[in-house]
C-alpha cells in the first residue's frame, strides 16, 4: 500500500480510534508451496492496543497456512468514495479522478487457540461486543448451548507487530478545494459518501488546528 506523507495517520491514536469502530476485515496468510495468499473475510475484535481475537471454522483452509507461517496481515478499509474528474478541476478535460478511503493494515503474529476454555473466552468477548444486549445464552467450555460446538472451531489471537495506516482524502490540496469536494459528496450522497466526507472534514479540521497551535 502506497502511503504519501499527506495520507499517513497523524499519530497512533488516529488509526486506533478509527479501527476500534470497525470489526470486519480480511485476514491474509502466506500461501503454501508457492501458492497465492489465503484470504479470509471475517469479523474480529480489536482490543484498542495490540491484540486482535477471532474464531474460524476448523475446516477453514487458512489453518495449514498459519501452521507453516504464523505471520499474517489483517486488512480493514472503509469510508471510501469515488471522486470524479469533474470535481477535482475547474476544467473537466484536465481533472484527474481518484478514490477516497481509509485503510489500516496490521502485521500480526498468530497464535492458534485450541483449548476449550481459551476458545470460549474468545467467543465470550466477541459475543459481548456484537450482542451487548445479551440473548446469546451462556458461553462456557463445559455448559450452555455452545459447549458441543467448540470442537468445530479454532480460535486466533493475533499480536500486532506492525501497522500501516492510510487516510486518502486529498490532504495536500488547498482547503477551498477540499471544501468543494465535501460539498459535492454531501449533495451526491451515495453509499460511502457520508463516511468519506466525515473523514475528510475531520482530517482537515485537525490539520487546521495543528497549524493554528503552531502559529500560536
Amino acid at each position: 500500500m502506497l502511503i504519501h506523507p499527506w495520507d499517513s495517520a497523524h499519530d497512533g491514536d488516529e488509526w486506533r480510534s478509527w479501527l476500534c469502530t470497525r470489526d470486519f476485515g480480511q485476514l491474509a496468510a502466506n500461501g503454501m508451496d508457492g501458492g497465492p495468499p489465503v484470504v479470509v473475510p471475517t469479523h474480529f475484535l480489536f482490543d484498542g492496543d495490540k491484540e486482535i481475537v477471532l474464531h474460524l471454522a476448523r475446516p477453514n483452509p487458512i489453518w495449514a497456512a498459519l501452521e507453516a507461517n504464523p505471520t499474517v496481515l489483517v486488512s480493514v478499509h472503509d469510508d471510501f468514495a469515488y471522486i470524479p474528474s469533474t470535481w477535482r478541476s475547474d476544467s473537466p478535460e484536465n481533472g484527474v479522478p481518484t478514490s477516497y478511503y481509509a485503510s489500516v493494515q496490521l502485521t500480526c503474529a498468530a497464535r492458534i487457540v485450541d483449548d476449550r476454555e481459551g476458545k470460549a473466552e474468545i467467543l465470550r468477548r466477541q459475543l459481548a461486543h456484537h450482542q451487548p444486549d445479551g440473548g446469546h445464552g451462556v458461553m462456557a467450555a463445559d455448559e450452555g448451548p455452545y459447549r458441543k460446538l467448540l470442537s468445530a472451531l479454532r480460535g486466533l489471537r493475533l499480536d500486532v507487530v506492525g501497522v500501516r495506516a492510510k487516510f486518502k482524502y486529498d490532504d495536500h490540496r488547498p482547503v477551498e478545494f477540499r471544501e468543494r469536494i465535501a460539498k459535492e459528496l454531501a449533495e451526491r450522497d451515495l453509499p460511502g459518501d457520508a463516511g468519506a466526507r466525515a473523514q475528510q472534514l475531520r482530517r482537515m479540521a485537525a490539520r487546521l488546528q495543528s497549524a493554528s497551535d503552531y502559529a500560536g
